[in-house]
């Protein structure tokens, strides 16, 4: 364990004893790893978890940015000093995530980031969270140093499985091989930590049209386009329907 832990942000220092899952993976992500990680940083801080990760490019910010739109609480751990952002492109999401979350670092101010404090920082995502997923990583990717300390720490491991003729596939398709739980949805981190998924909403209160809009888009992604042709409406209808939906 590291010998202390620098906190920046206005969440409560017990915040980090929240039950908290970890989401991690590569920096040049796909657009579908991005999705992906979005997604569950959204549905994890909608149960309830603290969502954990290392506040890179990619993967990363994508789980902690689903985790603020979940209307949750997120913690990201950097590899230099605490007084840093780190990347700078950052800046902005880490003044976000500290409103309610903490950004963390073993080292103190002033400390600069080097490529093998990276690795090292993975440690603590990992001891930090109950279970780690890996979205998407290349055959060395820092996401599966983080895998390993979680195994080595008894956590819970979930790949998400890739097409296999991606290199962003090969270490959680590697992972899934040795034993990694596929995840197929965020049901399988909750199931795995016995956590029941909050009620869902009813339906909202809208128009005919978004309503047939929703029904369409309800289980995967459309582009406007195909929606026109699918519900019968022009251009402008279709604009006002997902307009509505979005207020709504």
């Amino acid at each position: 364990p590291p010998p202390s832990l620098y906190l920046r942000g206005a969440g409560d220092p017990e915040l980090l004893d929240r039950r908290a899952v970890a989401v991690v993976g590569a920096r040049s992500c796909s657009s579908y790893g991005a999705q992906v990680a979005r997604m569950l940083g959204r549905e994890l801080a909608a149960a309830g978890l603290l969502v954990i990760s290392g506040l890179a490019r990619g993967i990363d910010g994508e789980a902690h940015r689903g985790a603020l739109s979940g209307g949750g609480r997120t913690v990201g751990v950097l590899g230099c000093g605490i007084d840093r952002d780190y990347p700078a492109a950052h800046a902005s999401l880490s003044r976000r995530m500290e409103d309610g979350g903490l950004v963390v670092s073993e080292y103190e101010p002033g400390v600069e980031p080097a490529p093998w404090r990276f690795p090292a920082r993975n440690r603590i995502i990992a001891g930090l969270s109950e279970a780690v997923v890996v979205v998407e990583a290349r055959e060395r990717s820092g996401a599966l140093i983080t895998a390993d300390f979680a195994l080595e720490e008894g956590r819970e491991v979930f790949a998400v499985p890739g097409e296999i003729t991606s290199s962003l596939s090969i270490g959680t398709n590697a992972l899934l091989k040795l034993g990694a739980t596929p995840l197929t949805g965020v049901d399988d981190v909750l199931d795995a930590l016995g956590i029941e998924r909050a009620t869902e909403t009813e339906d909202p209160d809208v128009s005919d049209a978004a309503q047939q809009v929703l029904v369409l888009v309800r289980d995967a992604p459309a582009a406007a386009d195909e929606l026109t042709a699918r519900a019968a409406l022009d251009a402008g209808a279709l604009s006002v329907a997902l307009t509505e939906l979005e207020l709504a």
